[in-house]
């Protein structure tokens, strides 16, 4: 029984547990020095606070443009290809897809600048391509409000023509076709042409032939290419030059085609007509700052003062009362 007490009294003398009632002794009276340090660090913090560059990041959520905001571009389209053409949502979804990749490009350009600056672009809900929320860092609220809405609109008007450039490199090439497609009617109109003038020499010469100078044929709609000598050469001269001085014939579609290029000629889409994109929310005015944030740094500045104070004040305490073993 004597060994049992004698043990928990040894047990109870250990230097080497903790006697919390002490530690709080301790750091009671090192509180002036605690107090040291915490006063220290946040003076360390307000200096890194007066000197920290700020940054305020503005903010915009941006859609499809409306049907009229791409009407003049979605309009030549439809002169230029009719029933081919895409629809509006199709032109829509284009412009929109267009100004999201120019305003990627846009944002790894200013990323890669030697001073960087932060443009981002993301969908504003995940899984969904749109609405996009389009972000900007600046040094202020008012810096950064007002660099997007000037980036926005730089990649808007890009876009736009860039939009008008493709537009007019396909009215060209459109032009360039029809005006082949008449030049071939027009040759098959002068071959056909060329192909009745022939015939009608040739039954001339057969009419000739045969001494035939005034028509043998009562109905004239009953002459046929074989028959056609019974008309007569005087008859047949007459027919030869009246087909020479008149106009070539062609097919309806000659006329649509002439009427198509008129209309894709007379195109002309100015770019400052397109828009690509529809404001949701405008650049915003950012009311808080991202960093650097004032009260948790203060609070941090505490937390280390406090921290840095009660250790030293317990290392000193420690090396104070520390007796080597014998």
């Amino acid at each position: 029984m004597t060994q049992n007490n004698n043990s928990q009294v040894s047990r109870g003398n250990d230097p080497e547990q903790i006697d919390l009632l002490d530690l709080m002794l301790q750091l009671w009276r090192g509180k002036w020095v605690i107090a040291a340090f915490v006063v220290v660090c946040i003076a360390l913090a307000i200096g890194y606070l007066s000197v920290a560059k700020e940054k305020w990041t503005s903010s915009a959520i941006i859609a499809q443009p409306d049907a009229a905001q791409i009407a003049s571009y979605s309009n030549a389209l439809n002169i230029l290809y009719g029933t081919a053409a895409p629809t509006m949502n199709d032109n829509q979804t284009r412009a929109i897809g267009r100004f999201s990749a120019s305003f990627s490009a846009l944002s790894q350009a200013l990323e890669n600048q030697a001073v960087p600056e932060k443009l981002t672009i993301e969908p504003k809900v995940k899984d969904q391509p749109f609405p996009l929320i389009v972000s900007y860092t600046s040094s202020s609220a008012e810096a950064a409000q007002k660099q997007l809405a000037q980036y926005i609109q730089q990649v808007d008007e890009q876009t736009a023509k860039e939009l008008a450039a493709d537009l007019n490199d396909n009215i060209k090439e459109q032009i360039k076709t029809l005006n082949d497609s008449l030049k071939n009617q027009e040759k098959v109109a002068q071959e056909q042409k060329d192909l009745r003038i022939k015939q009608i020499a040739e039954a001339l010469k057969n009419a000739e032939a045969a001494k035939i100078t005034s028509p043998q044929l009562q109905q004239t709609q009953e002459v046929t290419q074989e028959t056609l000598f019974l008309l007569g050469s005087e008859g047949l001269k007459s027919m030869i030059d009246n087909e020479a001085s008149l106009p070539l014939v062609f097919p309806r579609a000659y006329y649509q085609t002439r009427r198509n290029l008129l209309d894709i000629q007379n195109l002309s889409v100015n770019p400052d007509s397109i828009h690509v994109y529809r404001y949701v929310m405008k650049p915003e005015l950012p009311v808080r700052r991202d960093s650097p944030k004032k009260a948790i740094t203060l609070i941090l500045a505490v937390l280390l003062g406090g921290l840095l104070g009660s250790g030293f004040v317990l290392g000193r305490s420690a090396l104070r009362n520390y007796k080597p073993k014998v």
